[in-house]
């Protein structure tokens, strides 16, 4: 037994008959656990996760919830260390974890239902390894006023790893989709925080034509190794420029339903937003809630950092990364002088649709003093970053102003 190494991270509140739910088995001998401690199975401590991605932000430790500050995403092809990490429950312990005893359902309105193991995957399906950007719909969320509830995300909660696995469009083939099937749902190995075993901590799902598309993978691999504990180990869907949290961790099951998902995270205000423009602080009625597909598009300065010196007329070098949901970018601009002006970027061809694409400039300052830096992207149907948040809504999802660094010639 072992309490947890970090602040709030108690599970305040929960008893026995909580511990053992969430355990997935009885506690012969819990009369005699001590008062303040947890089994260790469960103890999640956010220690261990910061050690595993060092230079992350913690913004939540129950659930453990982490952000990459932008300078670190620099990589063409984000690092298992630097991705984002967004928990909705407790993940599963990987010790108590066997890769032969995994197993994915697929049910629903399919004609034939499987039960796969990995090894099934990997030997009965194609193996294909894509780059793939995976975006938390609440990137940003810290930049709204009023504020909204949730951990407050700046520009961090964004990576694009590459992802080794098969199509899903392929195993929901192999499985027989029938016509009536117009959602998917996903549910994955996690548990709820109340440690209740019949409560999703989340359980999401996509209308049936974005999971059939060709970019979808159920994945049990990240830049050529195993996916790291946090962030699904071993397997997870990863569905691309929708918000992350279509694409279940801990993969356990993907049921086809012929009406839109309720699952947890489903309904409400989660993952919403208003289907009309509103004034700030405005309430929403639940009915006027429209579901989050594409992400808008999103630019990210990576070099420099903000606080960086250079010196006057000193020609130096601006780059990062820029996305664009289900489109793509057509130009980056960068600025110097408050949005008065712009220069055009250089931009790179993604790897394959759905990776970011890798951007540079060539820059000086005229004089010695402070400035910024601004980034812009435009995607292929025109629209462009704006400067400040757009589009309020109650739980400040798809901000996607533009990033700034601040930079001093001296």
């Amino acid at each position: 037994m072992t309490t947890y190494t970090s602040r709030r991270t108690l599970l305040k509140g929960a008893g026995v008959s909580a511990f053992a739910a969430a355990l997935g088995a009885p506690m012969p001998f819990s009369r005699f656990l001590p008062e303040g401690l947890i089994p260790v199975a469960l103890a999640q401590s956010a220690d261990d996760a910061l050690r595993s991605k060092p230079g992350l932000t913690l913004l939540n430790d129950r659930p453990i919830n982490m952000e990459c500050p932008p300078h670190l995403l620099d990589d063409n092809v984000t690092p298992a260390a630097r991705l984002f990490v967004r928990n909705n429950g407790l993940p599963p312990q990987i010790e108590t974890i066997a890769d032969v005893d995994w197993r994915l359902t697929i049910d629903g309105e399919v004609e034939t239902p499987l039960n796969l193991t990995l090894a099934d995957l990997k030997s009965k399906f194609e193996t294909v390894s894509l780059q793939l950007q995976l975006e938390c719909g609440g990137n940003g969320r810290k930049f709204f006023r009023p504020g909204a509830s949730g951990n407050q995300w700046t520009f961090g909660a964004i990576g694009c790893p590459e992802w080794t696995g098969v199509r899903l469009r392929d195993v929901l083939n192999a499985a027989g989709v029938k016509s009536s099937a117009i959602y998917s749902a996903h549910y994955g190995a996690d548990t709820h925080l109340s440690g209740n075993s019949k409560k999703n901590p989340i359980s999401r799902g996509v209308p049936i034509e974005k999971a059939m598309d060709e970019y979808n993978l159920i994945a049990w691999a990240m830049n050529g190794a195993p996916l790291p504990a946090l962030n699904g180990y071993p397997l997870r869907l990863v569905v691309p420029g929708w918000p992350g949290s279509c694409s279940q961790k801990w993969l356990t099951k993907i049921t086809l339903r012929d009406q839109v998902h309720d699952g947890a995270k489903m309904t409400g205000t989660s993952y919403r937003v208003p289907a009309y423009p509103v004034a700030p602080g405005t309430p929403v009625p639940e009915e006027d809630m429209q579901i989050i597909q594409s992400m808008p598009v999103k630019s990210l300065i990576t070099f420099p950092q903000t606080g960086a010196r250079v010196s006057p007329k000193e020609i130096f070098e601006v780059r990062g990364h820029a996305w664009a949901g289900d489109d793509s970018i057509s130009s980056v601009d960068v600025s110097i002088d408050f949005g008065a002006t712009w220069a055009r970027a250089d931009l790179a061809r993604p790897k394959n649709n759905y990776a970011w694409q890798r951007w540079r400039a060539a820059i000086s300052l005229p004089q010695s003093g402070y400035y910024e830096i601004w980034a812009r992207a435009s995607d292929n149907k025109g629209r462009a970053q704006p400067p400040t948040p757009p589009g309020w809504n109650p739980k400040g999802y798809l901000n996607n102003m533009q990033h700034r660094v601040a930079i001093f010639a001296v």
